[in-house]
């Protein structure tokens, strides 16, 4: 793998969002060179250490980008909106082009391995800001990992399942998460969180998600007799055990939603973040389950 330092790539102020936007290279790994967008508030001061929401957008492994004016909205949000770094990641789309997708003719190894490195790629995005903490001008104790569908499973794997997807640990033992916000997503094995890496989480999901599991199901619903079969752990268990190790989350379940819960609710930022808050910045305790019905 090559490594690199801090490149700049580009630098733009952002028409009227007040925010600026710079992107960088952190990480080229085989013809893949990796960007992550980061925007920082324009009234930023020299003395500001600032939160950072750190987000992997959708896409099935196979699609989409950084820049999805969706994705980019909420980053620019983050910065204008509520004084953090906004931090938008382009990874590797391993199901791209592949004759078996990220569906039931997939195989269970395929998947395996598409979560391994996706959870990789984002720790190693992590790590690149964390390193250039001070230049970024981030709080790198306030970290909060964000995605949706494929990149809400890539960072609940690299939160909660370092140690199972990573050999060499000590690469990133400088890489920690106060917070979460997921958005229909789910981890290979809910087992893997502890009370030591538990922290607060948002957590959106439908409970008859077609292709990604509300509970402990199976990824897309495949049929045990399919390649692609492989059990998932969803919001609805990764809740279960944050209030087993008494952590805050904020957790809005829509009830007869299926995939389209993905979405980001940029109608809800302000609220969500008013949790990561009292959760993360002021260490409050609080849980809340919110249940919505389709209409």
């Amino acid at each position: 793998m090559k490594k690199i330092t801090i490149l700049l790539v580009l630098f733009i102020t952002v028409g009227l969002s007040a925010q600026n936007m710079e992107t960088y290279i952190y990480s080229i790994k085989g013809q893949d060179t990796l960007r992550l967008d980061v925007f920082t508030p324009e009234n930023i001061k020299k003395s500001d250490s600032l939160p950072v929401l750190l987000w992997m957008h959708g896409g099935g492994f196979s699609g989409s980008h950084r820049a999805y004016p969706d994705d980019q909205n909420l980053v620019k949000y983050a910065a204008k909106e509520q004084n953090y770094i906004g931090v938008s990641i382009s990874y590797r789309l391993l199901r791209k082009n592949t004759a078996t997708g990220f569906g039931c003719d997939c195989t269970k190894d395929e998947k395996m391995e598409t979560f391994k490195q996706a959870a990789i790629d984002y720790l190693d995005a992590a790590k690149f800001l964390v390193d250039r903490a001070k230049t970024l001008q981030i709080d790198p104790t306030k970290i909060i990992a964000g995605g949706s569908s494929a990149g809400a499973e890539g960072i609940l794997n690299a939160v909660f399942m370092k140690d199972y997807f990573v050999t060499d640990k000590d690469a990133y033992n400088n890489v920690k998460f106060a917070g979460l916000l997921s958005c229909a997503g789910a981890m290979v094995d809910a087992r893997y969180i502890t009370e030591e890496n538990a922290i607060p989480a948002v957590l959106y999901h439908g409970t008859e998600d077609q292709l990604v599991p509300f509970g402990s199901a199976s990824h897309h619903l495949c049929d045990p007799k399919r390649d692609g079969y492989f059990i998932l752990d969803g919001s609805g268990i990764i809740a279960e055990k944050l209030e087993d190790f008494d952590t805050s989350y904020y957790f809005n379940i829509v009830k007869g939603g299926r995939h389209e819960i993905a979405r980001i609710p940029i109608e809800e930022m302000d609220t969500i973040f008013n949790f990561f808050e009292r959760a993360v910045i002021n260490d409050e305790v609080i849980q809340t389950k919110i249940i919505k019905t389709t209409e």
